[in-house]
């Protein structure tokens, strides 16, 4: 089924609640909350995506994507223990896992454009413009966020948003 292995089907299913639980952690709190319940599960989900992907991609640009979302995680869950000001591990944490929701986010939508409907699917030229829309549309997304982000840092003061 859409031409996936079964450890395919493992990375996509083991990655599949970070989409829900990024979504209601970006409208709920208005961004990754990792010292929570729902961070940690978030947590588990992102390094089973990350970390199988090089098990099952067979292209250059999905170890980078596994690689920079691996690091980003790590540093976004570490930020904590930096050797820094509160308000610096606040901006790291929260940057830091909202680019792991877009790396995510990215090959998600470019996939299931890619895949779906079984059979004949929406998109099979990777310059299409339906994906290369549905991609510049993640990037902005991610920079009003971004934006949006940082401005919320600093009207708390950075760290009272950590």
């Amino acid at each position: 089924m859409f031409g996936i292995s079964p450890l395919g089907w493992a990375h996509t299913l083991g990655s599949l609640p970070a989409i829900p639980i990024a979504l209601y952690m970006f409208a709920r709190h208005g961004r990754i909350t990792p010292h929570s319940k729902l961070g940690a599960v978030y947590f588990v989900s992102m390094f089973i995506g990350a970390a199988t992907v090089f098990l099952v991609t067979r292209d250059p640009v999905g170890y980078g994507l596994g690689a920079a979302t691996l690091l980003l995680l790590f540093v976004g869950y570490g930020a904590n223990r930096l050797p820094a000001s509160a308000k610096a591990k606040a901006y790291v944490e929260t940057i830091s896992l909202s680019l792991t929701a877009f790396l995510l986010f990215l090959p998600t939508v470019t996939e299931v454009l890619r895949r779906v409907p079984d059979g004949h699917p929406f998109v099979t030229d990777p310059h299409a413009p339906l994906l290369l829309g549905a991609q510049g549309g993640l990037l902005i997304a991610l920079l009003v966020g971004l934006t949006l982000q940082v401005a919320r840092l600093r009207r708390l003061g950075g760290a009272g948003a950590a």
